[in-house]
C-alpha cells in the first residue's frame, strides 16, 4: 500500500482515475469507541469495480491448504461492477485497502464517516448477554426450538440436512466426520454472504428471498415432524450450543477484543457462582437469625383470636397425645392398669371426644348462659357499683365543704361587702 492514499475521519475524496485507498487503525484503545464503527462509502453515476487488496485476498500469503482454497473462493467470488458501495469497519479491526476501478472517465467520491455508536453491534452484544443467562429456559421452548430450527436450515443448510439425516448414517464416526466438514462449509459460506451482503442484496433480492422462504419453510416443516427436543442429554447440548452461540455474538458485538474476553469470563463466573452464593446467602440469614436482638415482642390477642387460638391449640395437642398413644413405645398395659375408665380411654385413642356429652351439659348448665355462675358474677358487681355510689357522693360533699371554706378563709371580708 505505499502508492494508497490513506484514509481519515470525515475525509470526502472526488477522483476520475483507477486508485486505491488504505484505512490504517488507530491501536490506541478507548472505551468510547466500544460499539464505534467507521463508515466507507463509495458512489458514482457510472458503474466501477471495487477489489478488496488486502494481505487475506492474497493467495501466495496462505499458509495452509485451506486458506488457499477459501482465498481462491473469495477471489472466484468477486461482486459484480455497481455504482454505489458501503463499508462499515470496526474501531481496532484490521487495515483494510481496496481498488476502485472506472470504467468510463466519470468522477467517484469516496466518503468516510464515524458512526460512534452501531446499533448493529449494540444488538449482537445485548443479545449475546440475552442468550446466555436464557439459554436453558429457551432450550425448553418448543417456539424458539422451531425458531432456531428455521435460523439454522437458512444459515447452516448442510448441517441441518445432516441432523435431519442422521438416522440413515450407520456409524457415529462418519456422522461426526460429516459434521466437522458441513461446519466448515456453512461457516465459510456464512463468512462469504456478510463479505458481499450488500451487493447480494442489491443485484440478486429476489434469489435472496426466493431462498429463504423456501428453505425457511422445509426447515419448519422438517422441525414439526421431528418434534421439540424431549430428553435431558438433547437439552443440555442444545443449552451448551445456545451459550457458544452467546459468547460469538458477545465477540462479534464489541469492537475491543479484550473487553469481550472480560465479559465473557465474567458471564461464566456468574454461572458457575450462583451456587456459592446461594450457599453464602444462607448462611448469612443463619448468622444474622443467631445473632439478632433477643428482645421479646409482645402481641395482645382479642377475645375471638383467644377463643380461636385456644380451640386449635386444643385439637392439636389432642392429635399429638393421640399419634403418641399409638406408637409403639407407649407403655399401654402400664396406663390401663392406673386408669379408672380403659374403655373411655381406648375409645379416645380410637378418635372418640375427651370430653363425654354428659360432662358438656354439666359445664353449661354451670358456666353457660343463665347459670348459677353467671348470676352471681352478675349480682357480685352490682352490689360493689352500689356500694361505691355512695362513698363517692360522701367524698364529693366533703370536697365541697372543703371549697366552701376556704373561700371564707381567703375572703373575710366578702360576705359584709356583699
Amino acid at each position: 500500500g505505499k502508492n494508497c492514499s490513506l484514509l481519515q475521519e470525515m475525509d470526502v475524496i472526488q477522483k476520475q482515475d483507477e486508485n486505491c485507498y488504505c484505512y490504517v487503525q488507530n491501536r490506541t484503545i478507548h472505551l468510547q469507541y466500544l460499539w464505534s464503527t467507521l463508515q466507507i462509502k463509495v458512489n458514482s453515476r457510472e458503474k466501477f469495480r471495487f477489489e478488496p487488496i488486502s494481505e487475506k485476498h492474497n493467495c501466495r500469503n496462505s499458509e495452509t491448504v485451506l486458506e488457499f482454497a477459501a482465498c481462491a473462493v473469495q477471489i472466484l467470488w468477486k461482486p459484480e461492477t455497481c455504482t454505489e458501495t458501503f463499508l462499515s469497519l470496526k474501531q481496532y479491526g484490521e487495515d483494510v485497502c481496496f481498488k476502485i476501478q472506472p470504467f468510463k472517465i466519470e468522477p467517484y467520491t469516496v466518503r468516510v464517516k464515524r458512526e460512534m455508536l452501531d446499533g448493529k453491534l449494540l444488538f449482537l452484544f445485548v443479545a449475546g448477554i440475552f442468550l446466555f443467562h436464557f439459554a436453558n429456559s429457551l432450550s425448553r421452548s418448543a417456539k424458539f426450538f422451531y425458531l432456531s430450527g428455521i435460523i439454522l436450515g437458512v444459515l447452516a443448510l448442510l448441517v441441518f440436512v445432516l441432523l435431519a439425516l442422521k438416522r440413515f448414517i450407520p456409524r457415529h464416526s462418519t456422522f461426526w466426520i460429516l459434521m466437522s466438514g458441513s461446519w466448515m462449509a456453512s461457516l465459510y459460506f456464512i463468512y462469504c454472504f456478510k463479505e458481499n451482503m450488500q451487493w447480494l442484496w442489491s443485484e440478486h433480492r429476489n434469489y435472496l428471498l426466493g431462498y429463504f422462504l423456501a428453505v425457511g419453510i422445509a426447515s419448519f416443516a422438517v422441525c414439526c415432524q421431528h418434534g421439540p427436543l424431549t430428553t435431558e442429554l438433547s437439552i443440555t447440548l442444545f443449552t451448551w450450543m445456545l451459550q457458544l452461540t452467546a459468547f460469538v455474538l458477545i465477540y462479534c458485538g464489541v469492537t475491543i477484543p479484550q473487553v469481550a474476553y472480560a465479559v465473557i469470563a465474567v458471564s461464566l463466573c456468574s454461572k458457575g457462582l450462583c451456587y456459592p452464593l446461594g450457599a453464602a446467602c444462607h448462611i448469612a440469614r443463619k448468622m444474622k437469625h443467631h445473632f439478632k436482638s433477643k428482645k421479646l415482642l409482645f402481641k395482645y390477642l382479642t377475645e375471638e383470636e383467644y377463643r380461636e387460638q385456644g380451640e386449635s391449640e386444643t385439637i392439636r395437642a389432642l392429635e399429638e397425645l393421640r399419634s403418641f398413644c399409638r406408637s409403639p413405645d407407649f407403655p399401654s398395659w402400664i396406663a390401663v392398669s392406673k386408669l379408672q375408665a380403659p374403655h373411655r380411654f381406648a375409645a379416645f385413642v380410637l378418635g372418640s371426644p375427651h370430653v363425654s356429652p354428659a360432662e358438656t351439659k354439666a359445664h353449661d348448665e354451670q358456666y353457660g348462659i343463665g347459670s348459677s355462675f353467671l348470676e352471681e358474677q352478675l349480682f357480685e358487681t352490682r352490689a360493689q357499683s352500689e356500694q361505691d355510689e355512695p362513698a363517692n357522693s360522701v367524698h364529693e360533699e366533703d370536697e365541697e365543704n372543703e371549697n366552701e371554706i376556704h373561700m371564707q378563709i381567703s375572703f373575710p371580708y366578702a360576705a359584709e361587702l356583699l
